[in-house]
């Protein structure tokens, strides 16, 4: 008889993150029967979307379940301000106490809970490997971003033993591991720059890599071999194992979406022609000045082509709101914009993107470089043309255009904080570079969305590597 395996995750309550370990734990399930999942759900109020997620999610495997653990004080409102990674170090190491109290309990209730297997982390509760060493577990590392990311922390603690300060921008490019070319220091994450607590939360958590059993990547080999290969090739690095795309298929809509206007955006789509409209959508958190999004309308534009663009403002509490209004749009964007563009572009809040990406009539993509985002679109066929915010994407930029020729370059480096304003001018022309029809970058990408698919087939490397992951899983299982 087969024994039953039990795995914990604990996703941080960000949107991205959250969905991406709720599709890798269906994954697991539905490969392997042996498994069951439970999910510590941890609160915050400043990202609602996990908890609607979750109360949205029909959950009928009854080998998926979630645990609430309570809410607990979050860290200063100024500490977010000087680094918003160090701030959720620090929130998510709050939960600690929490998250060892709900897995003991689960250990020391075997007739209602299948044994344990391990503990399974997200990037920002790597902390909680303390937790999993006190109570006799393994824990791995479930990583939402790509390889190339996972270079840069597995670099972090050689440099700071080394150098043992915060990068500079003046400082030469870099040799990461898993980067083929030099990566020049201003398209890093802006945490290992930052002098106020970002630089150390960082190194605290690439200290951290080391010590799992192994390394999950949403990612496929074929997508970064020279990565892939070079984790291979160093005996210290614990296994990688790459099992993405690992993305919602079925398109469930976004818990913030107006339903009503998801129709209209899926009607309005099916009336353009095939491959003639570009999306511009920039995540969960992305959106732009004034005078920003005057440039991107006078780009949109001068560019001749048919848009639908996600466009979210801030409203009086600093939340992003849903669709703007007309009357509002009319005060930020250039004079008689709306009225010009007519039927040509279709402006809204949120968007279905997996559902958008996935439509006939797109043709390109302007993106912020999530990691998921790069995902669909690869998935779906459609190229990118790279304007990265925040967090790790101007790294997800570089790679695209410089490493695997897959994207557009727009911006790689990109600093919103910094005042960077980017021109009506350069839109214009990504936007008509990512459209073009024949180019080489539009031929790869479709080759790559076909590659992708193939992964997950039986046979395909990543679900060769989910497999060995469920082999390893069971043999590093406490006896």
């Amino acid at each position: 008889m087969k024994r039953s395996e039990q795995l914990v995750i604990v996703p941080v309550p960000g949107y991205g993150h959250y969905k991406s370990a709720l599709e890798f734990a269906k994954r697991l399930i539905r490969a392997d029967d042996r498994f069951s999942v439970t999910i510590l759900h941890l609160r915050s109020s400043f990202d609602p979307y996990p908890d609607l997620l979750k109360k949205s999610l029909l959950v009928s495997d009854t080998r998926l379940r979630f645990i609430d653990l309570p809410p607990v004080d979050p860290p200063p409102y100024h500490l977010g301000q000087q680094s918003i990674e160090n701030y959720l170090v620090l929130f998510y190491e709050s939960f600690i106490p929490h998250v060892k109290d709900a897995i003991t309990h689960l250990i020391s209730n075997p007739d209602s809970s299948p044994p344990l297997a391990g503990l399974v982390l997200d990037f920002f509760c790597l902390p909680m490997i303390d937790v999993a060493m006190d109570l006799g577990l393994p824990s791995y590392l479930f990583l939402t971003s790509g390889a190339g990311f996972l270079g840069l922390m597995l670099y972090l603690p050689t440099r700071h033993t080394q150098i043992g300060t915060e990068f500079e921008d003046s400082d030469p490019d870099v040799e990461l591991p898993g980067f083929a070319n030099p990566v020049p220091v201003r398209i890093l994450p802006g945490a290992v720059s930052n002098k106020h607590g970002g630089y150390a939360a960082f190194v605290k958590l690439a200290q951290r890599f080391r010590e799992v059993k192994g390394i999950i990547v949403n990612t496929f080999a074929e997508l970064e071999p020279y990565a892939i290969q070079s984790f291979a090739d160093d005996g210290q690095i614990p296994p990688v194992y790459t099992v993405g795309p690992v993305l919602d298929l079925g398109g469930q809509a976004h818990p913030g979406s107006d339903q009503v206007d998801h129709g209209k955006i899926i009607e309005w789509l099916d009336a353009q022609p095939e491959s003639s409209v570009v999306f511009l959508c920039f995540g969960s958190w992305g959106n732009f000045g004034d005078a920003q999004l005057r440039e991107m309308a006078l780009g949109l534009e001068r560019s001749g082509q048919r848009f639908l663009w996600a466009l979210r403002l801030r409203g009086p509490d600093r939340k992003l709101d849903g669709p703007p209004d007309r009357s509002t749009l009319a005060k930020i964007l250039p004079e008689g914009f709306l009225d010009r563009m007519g039927e040509r572009g279709r402006i809204c809040g949120w968007a279905p993107q997996m559902e958008v990406l996935a439509h006939t009539s797109i043709g390109g993509f302007v993106s912020h470089c999530g990691w998921n985002s790069i995902l669909e679109s690869l998935w779906n066929g459609v190229p990118m043309a790279t304007w990265p915010i925040y967090a790790e994407q101007q790294l997800n930029a570089f790679g695209l255009v410089k490493e695997l020729g897959l994207a557009v370059e727009l911006r790689l480096d990109y600093r919103q904080q910094k005042g960077d304003l980017v021109t009506a001018g350069e839109i214009e022309d990504a936007v008509r570079g990512v459209m073009e029809a024949d180019s080489m970058v539009r031929k790869k990408v479709k080759e790559m969305g076909e590659i992708s698919k193939r992964a997950l087939m039986d046979g395909g490397s990543s679900s060769n590597s989910l497999g060995r992951l469920i082999n390893d899983i069971i043999i590093n299982h406490p006896n």
